[in-house]
C-alpha cells in the first residue's frame, strides 16, 4: 500500500508539493528515476522492469503522475494491462487537466483498481477506478486546496490506519521551504517513520518492512514552481531504499535535505 501527500498552495512560489512512499515486493526489480523511454524523451519516472511502467514520474512540462493499487488488487493479473502505463499515458500530456480528460475514457475492464493522481502547477485531479469486475466508469475529481493523503483508499479516509495516524501529523508540520537544504525535514521525518498502533500492525506505519519481503522500498519528493517563476525548474528527489536508511539524492534541480 503505498502514500501520497500532495499540497496544493495556489499562490504559493511552490504551488504544489509531492510526496510518495513506494511499497512494493523486495524482489520486484526496478531502476530510480530516469529517462528510461527513448519514445517519450521528455518523461522522468521510475522504472519497473517487470512491466515496463513506472509508480510515479515528471515530465518537462510539469506534469506529475503517480499509481496506487487499491485495496487488495496488489499485483498483476491475467487480462489486465499494468497500471504502470498509466502513469506514462498521463505523461504524454502537457497538462494535467487534459491528461485528466483522456484517461477518464480509458476501458475499466482492462485495468485492475487504482487510484491516480495528475497535477501541475494550476491542477489537481484524482482518478479513481474501484470497481474490480470493472462494469463502473473511470471516475475523475479535482483536489482541493490544502494538503491529502492518499493511499490505497479515498483521500483522507479515516477507515484507513495509516491516515488516520499521519495526516494530522503531516497538516501539523511546517510546509517544506524546497530551496533549503534542510527544507523537506518536516516531510522526510514523517516519511520515515515506523510508528504505528499495536493493534493496526506494521503496515499502518509510514515505513516499513515484513519478513516475505513487502515493504516501503523507496521515497519520492516533487515540487513545482509557480508559472511567473521564469527559469525556476522543479525539484525531484529520490531516495533509492526505505527513507529512514538512506538520504534522497537529486533526480533533477537541487534541494538536497539535510
Amino acid at each position: 500500500m503505498c502514500t501520497v501527500v500532495i499540497d496544493r498552495r495556489p499562490g504559493d512560489p511552490w504551488p504544489l508539493l509531492v510526496a510518495a512512499n513506494r511499497d512494493e515486493l523486495a524482489d520486484r526489480p526496478w531502476l530510480p528515476p530516469a529517462r528510461h523511454w527513448p519514445s517519450r524523451p521528455e518523461v522522468i519516472a521510475g522504472l519497473d522492469e517487470l512491466a515496463g511502467g513506472t509508480w510515479m514520474g515528471l515530465n518537462d512540462w510539469g506534469v506529475v503522475a503517480c499509481v496506487l493499487n487499491r485495496e487488495g488488487t496488489l499485483g498483476p493479473l491475467a487480462g489486465r494491462r499494468s497500471r504502470g502505463e498509466l502513469v506514462l499515458d498521463a505523461l504524454d500530456m502537457a497538462d494535467a487537466r487534459d491528461a485528466a480528460e483522456a484517461l477518464a475514457d480509458i476501458d475499466p475492464r482492462a485495468y485492475r483498481p487504482f487510484n491516480l493522481i495528475v497535477a501541475d502547477n494550476r491542477d489537481a485531479f484524482w482518478i479513481r477506478h474501484a470497481d474490480a469486475e470493472g462494469r463502473a466508469a473511470v471516475e475523475v475529481h479535482p483536489l482541493a486546496e490544502g494538503l491529502t493523503l492518499m493511499t490505497a483508499h479515498d483521500p483522507d479516509d479515516p477507515l484507513d490506519a495509516r491516515a488516520r495516524a499521519y495526516l494530522p501529523r503531516f497538516r501539523a508540520a511546517p510546509r517544506p521551504d524546497p530551496q533549503l537544504r534542510d527544507g523537506w525535514a518536516p516531510w522526510t521525518h514523517l516519511l520515515g517513520s515506523r510508528d504505528h498502533a499495536v493493534d493496526d500492525g506494521p503496515t499502518a506505519a509510514m515505513c516499513f518492512s515484513l519478513a516475505g519481503g513487502f515493504g516501503t522500498s523507496s521515497s519520492s519528493l516533487i515540487a513545482l514552481p509557480a508559472m511567473e517563476r521564469i527559469g525556476v525548474d522543479p525539484l525531484y528527489l529520490f531516495a533509492p531504499a526505505p527513507p529512514d536508511q538512506t538520504d534522497y539524492r537529486p533526480v533533477l534541480g537541487g534541494g538536497v535535505p539535510a
